[in-house]
């Protein structure tokens, strides 16, 4: 049984080349809202996929990046944004990389944490990085409200990006151990789960029952086949343009790029010894044995 956690409350606002986090205060939540919450390249496109294939019970034309936004995304702004979100009539869910903290919570709405090893996130997140396009900074660093430097150009070598992030508490973009931490302080409310993603590739169809679960949608068994085909990472690749931000307009590879190969372990090839004792330590001091423990591997 989950013991009791205080109910969050937000305790400021978040702002940076991706960030706005003030639209979270304008929103009206709705008593179903699904909010999917991750640090980054951690799922949430996946979990998104899962998500709606569950509620239209296995659709493979859904433009699953159009119905679910990316709220606290400053682009586009949220005058444009927020009656988008507010005219949908589908069940809503909605996305966030904000810390907790910076969040408005509501004790109505359904919230699910996705948890990776932040190895695996820095692997995917520098894919992400390296292959962005020119549209992707102009829209990140020339539209207007930017608070903060913009986003830089990556390094050429991995291993010097790794080091960046990690000694600088997630740079360029934000902190996993601050994300990780807040939203681990209230996985007993009743209205959070957490879903790990090395557990989610070991047996996606058992998750997707526990997510659907824990979100009351039921299942219908006979297009249920489908429905787990269409959240296939092979599935979701060969057809990136319907999950993914703009179609994989800041990718000039395509959308295929943003959806990449969802394979742990990359890290283990280039990372000395030494430096994954460091990270392994780091994960302690900043989370606590048991949350370092699930963020490596799903397990407590």
């Amino acid at each position: 049984m989950k013991k009791a956690a205080t109910l969050p409350r937000k305790t400021r606002e978040l702002h940076s080349h991706h960030f706005d986090s003030t639209i979270w205060n304008e929103l009206c939540f709705r008593d179903d809202d699904i909010v999917i919450s991750t640090y980054a390249k951690s799922g949430t496109t996946w979990m998104q996929q899962i998500i709606a294939q569950l509620l239209f019970r296995g659709d493979p034309e859904l433009s699953v990046a159009d119905m679910s936004p990316w709220l606290d995304l400053r682009v586009p702004p949220k005058e444009v944004k927020l009656p988008a979100v507010e005219a949908q009539q589908h069940r809503r869910f909605l996305k966030t990389h904000l810390p907790l903290d910076a969040l408005v919570f509501s004790p109505k709405a359904k919230y699910i944490y996705i948890g990776r090893d932040g190895r695996d996130v820095v692997w995917s997140l520098y894919n992400h990085h390296a292959n962005a396009n020119a549209t992707w900074y102009a829209a990140l660093n020339d539209t207007p409200g930017r608070v903060g430097p913009p986003m830089p150009r990556p390094p050429a070598d991995i291993r010097r990006y790794w080091r960046e992030w990690l000694d600088g508490d997630g740079y360029p973009f934000w902190s996993l151990w601050e994300n990780v931490r807040s939203w681990w302080a209230i996985r007993a409310l009743p209205n959070v789960t957490f879903v790990h993603f090395a557990t989610l590739k070991a047996d996606m169809p058992g998750e997707m029952r526990r997510i659907a679960r824990f979100l009351d949608i039921p299942i219908d068994e006979a297009r249920w086949p489908k429905i787990v085909e269409y959240c296939s990472f092979e599935w979701m690749k060969k057809n990136a343009t319907k999950s993914v931000p703009l179609g994989g307009a800041f990718w000039d590879a395509g959308a295929e790029v943003f959806i990449h190969k969802g394979v742990n372990g990359r890290w283990k090839d280039t990372l000395t010894p030494a430096e994954i004792d460091e990270y392994d330590a780091r994960a302690r001091k900043e989370l606590g044995p048991e949350c370092a423990r699930w963020l490596a591997s799903g397990q407590v």
